[in-house]
């Protein structure tokens, strides 16, 4: 099936590059060597950076023009999205918002996804009040959701790509979560969990003990709790409502994606001559111009060389 957001190699290769400098805005402080006993402050240029490579990756994405069509289902979905979040405001894990993302970039691909992951998150932001240094991670994450989505099999159908969506849909809840407390970890102090000690970064130790630390966070503050109500309700929506919403979406992109290129139908029209030089005459010209002159000629044997009647002496006249 064609894509509603068709990726050149161009393209991909900027979506690539910009999904590998976000991973290093968001790892970062694991890989820098600070002295021991140090601060590490929140990344502002990075803050400034991240919604600067957002946008250059939308207008490369969109190089070739988006059809109407399909920036009028966009932003249906964006829509959609931002209104379900702002329903389902995540109490418990419990979000509405990544299934819908999900079977999106599945139909449409991973380009249509990453744009989808941009603007409905940034739509559900200003509809919640939820803009602040977190949103570009947000943005982008949420792009990465969706691009994932649209690089999936495309041969498996029916029940099986229920399932592999289901299961798409739990793995990207963790990671998800996942990356997002690695954006604001480093950054907290003070981390006190009962019966743990010790799960804040500490500037200058090695990677490996800081990213030890990290995991034992995020699986107490957040996996157990709110990434698996995500995972547990993308895998439930996918499964309930995943195969009637394919459906609409297919029947939907059948009529927005264009396939094949649209030509000139008559003859290729003249260059115009310059001014002052004399016309010039085509092949095309000659042609017509030699049909003009078979036209005005009058048929043989009509006329010229019809026969000649002679009156012999005595023949009355």
């Amino acid at each position: 099936m064609s894509r509603a957001v068709p990726l050149s190699l161009r393209s991909g290769l900027v979506l690539l590059v910009a999904s590998s400098a976000g991973l290093m805005m968001l790892v970062w402080p694991l890989l820098v060597r600070q002295s021991s006993g140090g601060q590490v402050g929140p990344p502002f240029v990075f803050l400034a950076l991240l919604p600067v490579v957002i946008v250059v990756v939308l207008a490369e994405v969109s190089e070739g023009g988006l059809d109407p069509r399909v920036l009028a289902v966009l932003g249906v979905l964006s829509a959609v999205i931002a209104v379900m979040r702002g329903l389902s405001p995540g109490t418990g894990g419990v979000e509405l918002v990544f299934f819908l993302l999900i079977l999106a970039g599945r139909v449409f691909g991973p380009g249509f996804g990453f744009v989808l992951g941009c603007t409905s998150l940034f739509a559900s932001a200003l509809l919640t009040g939820g803009v602040g240094p977190w949103l570009p991670y947000q943005m982008l994450c949420s792009a990465w959701v969706g691009m994932g989505a649209g690089l999936l099999p495309r041969r498996v159908t029916g029940r099986r790509e229920i399932v592999m969506l289901a299961a798409y849909g739990v793995v990207a809840a963790y990671a998800f979560g996942l990356l997002l407390n690695l954006s604001s970890w480093p950054f907290v102090l003070g981390v006190a969990v009962p019966g743990h000690t010790g799960l804040a970064f500490v500037p200058g130790d090695p990677a490996s003990e800081n990213l030890h630390r990290f995991l034992i966070y995020t699986v107490i503050t957040s996996t157990g709790s709110f990434d698996t109500g995500r995972a547990i309700t993308n895998a439930v929506a996918i499964v309930v409502l995943g195969p009637a919403v394919l459906t609409t979406l297919r029947r939907a992109s059948r009529r927005v994606v264009i396939v094949g290129s649209v030509g000139p139908v008559g003859p290729a029209e003249k260059p115009l001559s310059p001014p002052g030089a004399p016309p010039s005459v085509s092949a095309t010209d000659e042609t017509h111009d030699g049909e003009e002159a078979a036209m005005s000629t009058p048929p043989t044997g009509l006329r010229d060389d019809a026969p000649v009647r002679t009156s012999l002496p005595g023949e009355a006249g």
